[in-house]
Formats: C-alpha cells, structure tokens, sequence
C-alpha cells in the first residue's frame, strides 16, 4: 500500500521516498491551489475503503495530516487548477459526475453535480491550460471515452466535447509551456496499454495523437515542474513501474528514466512553491 511521497526538484530530479503522513491510499487525485501550495484527496483506502480524506501540501512540500469530510467519499477522480489560485476535483469510481471545487484557502466544497451533458466517469486526466482555466478528458463510463469538457476561469465546466484522440482511460495530464497541457499514456479498448499523448493548446484545443513517448502504461500520475515543464510518473506497465518522463515547455516527451523511488501504481501529483 502506497504511503510515500517523491518531491520533484525544479530541474525535474524525483527524490527518493518519504514516509507520508496521513492514510495509506490510492486512486486519489491533487492539483495546485493558492498559486504555491497543493492537495491531495479521496482515494481507495484497504482498511476503510473509498474515503474523503484530504491532505494539504505547504509551499515547501510538506503534506499535512489527514482532514475528512469533503464531500462525498470516492476513488478514481482527477483534479485541476482553475481561476489560477483554485483547484477542482471530477469523476469517481461509479462514473460519477460529481464536482468539488477547492478555494484558495484549500477548503474543499461539499458536493456540486456537472452541468447537462457532462458525462459523468472514473479515472479521466485533468490539467490546467490558459493560465486560468482547466480541462478534464477522457476516461471511462462502461466504455472508454475520447471526450473532454473545458473548465473556466470560475469553475464551470462545459459539456462533452468529443472525437480528440484515441479513446482510452487511466491516463494522466499536466501543464506545460506555462499556458498549456499535455494528456498522455492510458489504456484503450481491449486493455491495450498505450504510449501517446495529445497536446492541449492555450486556448483548450486537443491535438491528434502523438505515439510512441516512452514506456507504454496506465494509472500513472503528471504534474507541472521548473515553472513551464512536466513529469509523468510511475503507473503500471504489466506490474508497477517506477520511472518518469519528462515533459519540455515545447511538449515533447522525454524518454524513460528508471529507478525513481518505490515502483507503484494510481498514485497523484501536483505542484507546490
């Protein structure tokens, strides 16, 4: 069971382990919040199963012990940045079309169902493009989806918006360039694991696949680093991997690099400071 966390340097070296505070879980999700800080909530905890547990992460990437009650217990969301000091989390195990936004205080909101025509899903990727807005995509509801629905600047997400990319879940996204995002790995149809990515431009459009960016794999998780880069990490290639991948602020996938920390799965990410 996953109780360690990895600090990423702002050149994009992953530190060994540190025995996180607060419980042991995974399938959880963390964005950024007040422009330096990060959170880390929900998730599938062995010992009491799926939990609304959140744990905040200081501006010099401390995480806090466990606080709960926000919002309904789940597993298998994503989060994101929006408003440029606020966060969002979406999804959950059960296709769920649940919201719960984050101040920038790091206050989670109770429950706030999506808007008409968003569909609700389990394990899509969420990043922040724009500076100030998010995206969701992908994922999957019984079968896997190629759809994405914007976030604004105050948190209101749009309907789906479908047909970007190979459908796929269990994938994983990131801010790069400073104002723009990156979705990539994944599973698709059949359960073929995938190595592609589709970049997100400044303005929420997705680009067509890119293929072949280091180890295909699922259930990893991304974060922004250094300002205007990214990092993909760890998943699960077969059986759980530990490697990373770097991601240039032009968006090009870097190839693998091993050995960074204990290899697992379904774990989350985000930026602090």
């Amino acid at each position: 069971m996953y109780g360690e966390t990895n600090l990423v340097s702002n050149a994009g070296v992953v530190a060994s382990d540190v025995a996180a505070v607060g419980t042991a879980r995974y399938a959880l999700a963390a964005c950024e919040y007040g422009e330096d800080k990060g959170i880390f909530a929900y998730g599938y905890s062995p010992a009491t199963g799926q939990v609304n547990t959140r744990n905040l992460v200081s501006n010099v990437g401390v995480v806090a012990s466990d606080a709960t009650g926000a919002g309904t217990a789940h597993s298998s969301a994503s989060a994101c940045s929006y408003g440029g000091d606020k966060g969002i989390f979406f999804g959950a195990n059960g296709y769920s079309a649940v919201t719960n936004t984050v101040s920038n205080a790091g206050v989670v909101s109770t429950d706030v169902t999506a808007v008409t025509g968003v569909t609700g899903r389990q394990n899509p990727g969420g990043c922040e493009y724009g500076f100030t807005k998010g995206i969701f995509g992908y994922g999957n509801d019984a079968g896997y989806l190629s759809s994405t629905n914007l976030v604004s600047d105050t948190g209101v997400m749009t309907a789906d918006v479908t047909g970007v990319g190979t459908a796929r879940t269990d994938l994983a996204a990131c801010s790069y360039g400073g104002d723009k995002g990156i979705f990539a790995y994944g599973k698709k149809t059949g359960n073929v694991k995938v190595s592609m990515s589709n970049l997100v431009s400044n303005t929420g459009v997705v680009g067509t696949d890119v293929t072949g960016v280091g180890t295909a794999r699922h259930s990893l998780a991304a974060t922004q680093y250094g300002g205007d880069k990214g990092i993909f990490g760890f998943g699960n290639d077969g059986s759980d991997a530990s490697m990373t991948n770097l991601v240039t602020n032009a968006g090009v996938v870097g190839t693998d690099v091993t050995g960074v920390g204990t290899a697992r799965e379904a774990p989350a990410a985000c930026s602090f400071n």
